[in-house]
């Protein structure tokens, strides 16, 4: 009698990999992981150069990567990601705000605390040169001996150049994710590299810390319940991926629906606090204020992007279907928004909190457009991230080159008083950023806030737009309010200083050109937006 063999599980087919249509995220990836390597073999008075030319080169390869893939609308990995037109938009533009943000990383002349250079072995290159606005030691305690001494020998943190590199790998995958499972992995790849980067600033030490570890709390908090919604909807659907969820709603012939919009409404706590809308905008404030003031223009920028790429395929690719349960809400998140975003915004004393609840209503202004379930919403939305990206890194950029008389940033209101006569050119440019997320005429901000407007209009959506312009109109008073007191106040008796760091200078000069150029010329990206809000089912 012969045994019957026992076959204990089937034979799993290996998935196929389209390797050229995942080549931006992987560059991004590699690069990171050589990161990691040159921080751990390669010689201190040599990484800073080495993770320079790897993070710009990978991320100048990776862009014409996203280039060359134009016109691609199809599925990688078992259709785990999606390569389609709003997918390669997002990539673009997180690339294009990421090579600018890791510039005002690597910045190391803007921060010139004196290093007393004493005894053998304390001279370095750095030290003599300024150092940079992160902590020479991550591990040490603030303002302890090991700090202390590792200021005087010059010590520079570079391990942020990997940590930067694995965000923004995160964050290009994060709205290309096909599948519920692949896009909280790529939440959390994203998150944790910029909870450590918000600890690490050089100067206000425990606040950066502090900020930390709120972001830190909050966003494992809101991660637990994305994770809850897509367990319900796994449940819901029998699947986690977008168009499995799409079929299943569509099969679905009764009205309630209940499992799935519970499951969005999860899904959406997680999302809404990356985005910064509100009841989910607490943490904006202390963290943009407590973070290294590059990695709160560089999260501002970029996060918020990826963010509401993520949202864009949630709602328009998996629940589509429910789009009659989901619009009234979000349409309700997004007056809240951009009512408590401006109406805070008015009562800020320091600056970086003042940028942080314009970013709140920003936020709502984008919900906006999505609330309009139509093309001319997303390709709106498109144009908006890519103007509000650049936008806020210049002017965050411009806030880190003003300090007082201990060399910490100023970022009290006061002391940007007589700013205009004391240096006109910084005070023009951030004239500018204030006057583009005010939404003036001839900036990129005005025509990105009537696109979003037109296209709720088109959807039906009157009331947001009133809101909208309300909203608008209210945030304009806190942006003139920083310009009259630039230009049409007197300084203060012990006025701030402004240096002028080549790197930091650059993105300010790139940024305000892009700011002006699109408010005059904006038909070629709103065309090229147009063009690829495509979504790949």
């Amino acid at each position: 009698m012969s045994a019957t063999p026992l076959i204990l599980a089937a034979a799993v087919p290996a998935p196929s990999i389209e390797y050229r249509n995942l080549s931006p995220m992987l560059i991004v990836f590699g690069v990171a992981v050589v990161g990691v390597l040159v921080e751990a073999f390669a010689p201190r008075a040599s990484r800073y150069v080495l993770h320079m030319v790897l993070g710009l080169g990978g991320m100048g390869v990776a862009l014409g990567a996203v280039i060359g893939l134009r016109g691609t609308n199809s599925t990688a990995v078992v259709g785990a990601v999606a390569i389609d037109g709003v997918t390669l938009f997002l990539q673009g533009t997180i690339l294009v705000v990421s090579i600018l943000g890791l510039l005002l990383i690597a910045e190391r002349r803007a921060d010139r605390m004196p290093i007393h250079k004493e005894g053998p072995g304390t001279w370095s290159l750095a030290a003599s040169r300024g150092v940079d606005a992160f902590a020479p030691q991550a591990a040490a305690m603030p303002g302890s001996s090991d700090e202390i001494a590792a200021t005087k020998a010059g010590v520079s943190t570079t391990e942020v150049f990997p940590l930067t590199l694995f965000a923004v790998a995160g964050l290009m995958l994060f709205p290309a994710s096909n599948d519920l499972l692949t896009m909280f992995i790529a939440l959390e790849v994203l998150s944790l590299p910029l909870y450590l980067l918000c600890g690490l600033a050089r100067r206000r030490r425990l606040l950066s810390q502090e900020a930390a570890l709120k972001y830190f709390l909050l966003g494992a908090f809101s991660s637990a319940f994305f994770l809850y919604g897509m367990a319900l909807l796994y449940g819901y659907a029998g699947t986690v991926r977008m168009g499995g969820i799409a079929d299943a709603v569509a099969r679905d012939t009764s009205n309630s629906h209940t499992l799935a919009i519970l499951g969005v409404a999860m899904l959406a706590v997680g999302l809404l606090f990356k985005i910064g809308a509100v009841p989910f905008q607490s943490w904006v404030p202390d963290v943009y204020q407590g973070a290294p003031t590059p990695i709160t223009g560089f999260m501002a920028a970029a996060t918020k992007i990826a963010a509401v790429g993520a949202m864009l395929r949630v709602l328009y690719v998996a629940v589509p279907g429910l789009r009659n349960d989901w619009r009234p809400i979000l349409a309700a998140i997004a007056i809240a928004t951009m009512v408590v975003g401006a109406v805070l915004a008015i009562t800020q004393t320091d600056m970086k909190r003042m940028l942080a609840y314009s970013s709140v209503a920003h936020a709502g202004f984008i919900l906006t457009a999505l609330v309009a379930a139509n093309t001319s919403g997303v390709s709106s939305v498109l144009f908006y991230l890519a103007v509000y990206g650049l936008g806020t890194l210049g002017a965050f950029a411009v806030v880190s080159l003003v300090r007082d008389e201990n060399g910490d940033e100023a970022t009290a209101l006061p002391a940007w008083a007589g700013m205009g006569r004391r240096s006109p050119w910084l005070a023009t440019i951030f004239s500018l950023f204030l006057l583009s997320f005010a939404g003036i005429p001839l900036t990129s901000g005005f025509i990105a806030k009537f696109s979003v407007f037109a296209a709720a209009s088109s959807g039906g959506m009157t009331s947001l737009v009133i809101v909208g312009v309300l909203s608008s109109a209210i945030a304009a008073f806190f942006y003139i309010r920083v310009i009259v007191l630039m230009f049409f106040t007197d300084a203060p008796a012990t006025a701030p200083t402004v240096v002028s760091p080549t790197l930091t200078t650059t993105v300010i000069a790139m940024t305000a050109a892009a700011t002006l150029v699109l408010g005059i010329f904006p038909q070629p990206l709103l065309d090229l937006a147009e063009h690829a809000a495509t979504f790949a089912h």
